[in-house]
């Protein structure tokens, strides 16, 4: 994907008082993170960005608009008096040493930047940036090959192992978000969203007799890897082209005739006839609908479940990190709801009456 300016790798830095750097200053000394900050509270340091845009105020002067985040979480950021050539300098997918205020606005929390400028962080450094699942990957992976590991038709086992047995797969998947924005957008996000789905999967399947479940679990499980080659992640969750160009479900299902290949060269062992393609059939319709990315409308009972689960655990997810994400300011900072979700098409309300909060 091609950024607006070079990558902050190519630069040095400059801070709000002129001096270059070559590299960010590194964060202060015992500063709190993005999330921890209270309305009206002074903010300085070392943080992500994404999505940076040249908006225009209703003056018709230009502003800076873009999201600011660390591994606490995301916030809108804004600043009103920029020019150009400052926006120029600024990587739209990348990381930044600013100062700005917190405020308060529509129900949200943002951020007014004062002053900003590209970053080079160290590998240090990075550990505070990028927002990771809250459980350790280990743990999670150790639980998904559990589930994995009661499939019962020994070809879709040889399949599944013959996915496990791919160890660079296997540590990109570990460590990839689910998306770069939406949902589950931290690092071990995919791995924690796939387990949730093979647990609710666990939930569902017995109500519905019929449903073949070793199709829903290894489709699960499958359904979304091509986000290991649709995303990048090691500074900044951004596209990649062939991202752009392909996109995850696609390539979803490109990566299982392969790897079905595969399996048949190594072991023997061959799916049932019909089997490859009601399984691409999953990973392609995983989307619901068309005007989602949907390659096909979901058209057999167990890719109608894989696409409701996968749009269940979405979609609340979204809804808890927007309404009540953890250290989130009080509900005095913007009121009881939040601005519009436009992935919800709602505001949410933000209190739960039976908790107190």
């Amino acid at each position: 994907m091609t950024d607006h300016a070079p990558h902050a790798d190519d630069r040095s830095t400059t801070l709000a008082d002129g001096r270059a750097t070559g590299r960010s200053p590194g964060p202060l000394p015992g500063r709190k993170f993005l999330r921890e900050h209270a309305p009206a509270e002074r903010v300085r340091g070392l943080f992500s960005i994404s999505n940076a845009q040249l908006g225009k105020t209703r003056q018709d002067k230009p502003y800076l608009r873009c999201i600011i985040g660390d591994k606490s979480g995301e916030m809108p950021g804004r600043m009103w008096s920029v020019d150009e050539a400052t926006f120029r300098r600024l990587p739209t997918d990348g990381f930044v040493y600013l100062e700005g205020e917190t405020q308060p606005y529509q129900g949200e929390v943002q951020l007014i930047i004062h002053s900003i400028d590209a970053a080079d962080p160290s590998p240090g450094e990075m550990r505070d940036l990028l927002p990771c699942a809250k459980r350790p990957v280990e743990e999670m992976w150790d639980d998904l090959t559990g589930v994995l590991g009661t499939l019962s038709h020994p070809a879709m086992k040889a399949l599944v192992a013959t996915y496990l047995a791919d160890e660079t797969l296997m540590a990109a998947f570990r460590q990839c978000p689910a998306a770069k924005s939406m949902h589950h957008a931290y690092l071990g996000g995919l791995l924690e969203h796939t387990l949730t789905l093979v647990r609710l999967a666990d939930v569902a399947c017995p109500l519905y007799p019929g449903i073949n479940r070793d199709l829903v679990i290894t489709g699960l499980f499958l359904h979304d890897l091509g986000k290991t080659r649709e995303l990048v992640y090691d500074r900044a969750f951004a596209y990649t082209d062939r991202g752009e160009l392909i996109g995850h479900i696609v390539e979803g299902a490109i990566m299982l005739h392969d790897k079905v290949q595969q399996m048949i060269r190594e072991t023997g062992q061959r799916l049932p006839p019909g089997t490859l393609t009601v399984l691409q059939h999953i990973i392609l319709s995983h989307h619901s609908l068309p005007e989602f990315g949907a390659a096909k409308i979901p058209s057999t009972p167990e890719a109608i479940l894989v696409a409701q689960l996968d749009n269940l655990d979405a979609k609340v997810t979204m809804a808890m990190v927007a309404a009540r994400p953890d250290g989130s300011p009080p509900l005095e900072a913007g009121g009881n709801f939040t601005e519009r979700q436009w992935a919800l098409d709602t505001k949410l309300f933000r209190p739960d009456p039976l908790s107190g909060s």
